[in-house]
């Protein structure tokens, strides 16, 4: 009876530790966690925009923070300056939108990984906050005359600016 209690108990940590491994996305996921009341300005190929994100491995290691840097991350979306799952991921996002990218080898970092923090042929986990690109001072002051732009200044700065910070000390 013991050896058979063993057995069920090695089978089932087995079990365990195969179920972590199939824990792998094999699709991209795109999670909406965040989205403003309003969308005044969506990313589009082509278009130049600011992330802040933090990447995690899907065991929850975390490989790599612009957040922990101070600093969003700009680039072209669509340009092929990043991974195939955020030049698909982000399309559509919304000024002030947080997502949360699953993102399958095959569209992240491949066979070969980004040694030495990312293993090869593993599936990487994203969240993602789309900020606003390059508002002079100038057209900010006109921007924000009417009551109505103050809802929108709301949504995008105190969900961009804000927000990121409450969400990184905590």
């Amino acid at each position: 009876m013991a050896k058979l209690v063993l057995a069920f108990i090695v089978v089932s940590a087995f079990l365990l530790v195969s179920a972590k491994k199939s824990d792998d996305v094999t699709e991209l996921q795109i999670g909406v966690k965040y989205k403003p009341e309003t969308c005044d300005i969506q990313a589009h190929k082509g278009d130049k925009i600011k992330v802040h994100y933090r990447g995690k491995l899907t065991d929850g290691t975390v490989f790599d923070s612009s957040y922990e840097r101070g600093t969003p991350f700009e680039f072209t979306l669509g340009g092929g300056q990043v991974i195939k799952g955020w030049d698909q991921g982000l399309l559509g996002m919304c000024v002030g939108e947080k997502r949360k990218l699953k993102i399958p080898s095959k569209m992240g970092y491949g066979d070969r990984g980004s040694p030495p923090k990312i293993p090869g042929k593993v599936s990487s986990c994203f969240s993602a906050l789309f900020f606003p690109k390059n508002i002079s001072k100038e057209k900010e002051k006109e921007k924000w005359k009417t009551e109505k732009d103050w809802s929108n200044f709301y949504h995008l700065y105190v969900c961009t600016l804000i927000m990121p910070f409450l969400y990184h000390l905590f």
